[in-house]
């Protein structure tokens, strides 16, 4: 049986495009607001996602930068792996030899990619209109917001699913309760590759920014195909 999880808050992102678009000055900036998304009332199975996942120089929004983008189109039933995409991009400080350790990305590697600004156009053209799966919305949400004001001077908004949040929502669940207590249940890691496995999804070289986002978006479609129901309006699990 299908069964589902409690809502969310409500967020009312068309309206809050609509008071973005009003306000943004930069021209890729506009053409991101000025798409559609979709209706709050949109069942699942009907959006068109993207997953985003980015490598940084480290966990500090407010210092560090990223480094690698990949991203990568899907919805419940397939993930369009042609129209897949990954750039790295130079960033404007150093990179620290703990962030190098992770994700093996060295400067040499950097010296000639583009900054963000040069192809913040593709970026945006490739999330625009469609719902952003990322795993823990922080590093994606707080890190573009920041690359954008410190080069355009403006900041930007946009929905999220999180597949990190959901599954530690769906831990609280099996696990919640005096009886799960009682048996020691505890909820489980919510890192992306132990989340898969509890699915029996592979396991895939970590911290590669076009890598990680497929996994997110393999991740998203065995989380609602066990835990949710289709049916589900967007709006359900937009953050």
């Amino acid at each position: 049986m299908i069964k589902k999880l409690f809502q969310k808050p409500f967020v009312q992102w068309p309206t809050k495009f609509q008071s973005k678009l009003e306000s943004a000055k930069d021209e890729r900036l506009v053409a991101f607001y000025s798409t559609a998304l979709p209706a709050p009332e949109t069942p699942l199975s009907e959006v068109e996602f993207v997953a985003l996942d980015f490598e940084t120089t480290g966990l500090n929004p407010q210092k560090n930068g990223i480094i690698t983008i990949g991203l990568v189109p899907f919805n419940l039933n397939r993930i369009f792996l042609r129209q897949a995409k990954h750039w790295k991009v130079r960033p404007q400080e150093k990179l620290d030899e703990e962030s190098v350790i992770i994700h093996g990305i060295t400067h040499s590697e950097l010296i000639d990619a583009p900054d963000l600004g040069e192809i913040l156009g593709p970026l945006l053209e490739s999330l625009a209109g469609k719902i952003v799966v990322v795993h823990y919305r922080r590093i994606e949400r707080e890190f573009l917001d920041q690359a954008l004001r410190a080069r355009i001077k403006e900041g930007i908004e946009f929905p999220v699913l999180d597949t990190l949040q959901i599954e530690e929502d769906i831990q609280q669940r099996l696990s919640g309760g005096l009886w799960n207590k009682l048996k020691g249940n505890k909820p489980k890691s919510l890192r992306l590759a132990q989340s898969r496995r509890r699915y029996g999804l592979p396991d895939y070289t970590p911290h590669h920014a076009l890598t990680d986002a497929i996994a997110t978006a393999e991740l998203l479609q065995a989380q609602i195909a066990h835990h949710y129901s289709e049916e589900q309006p967007i709006s359900s699990l937009w953050l």
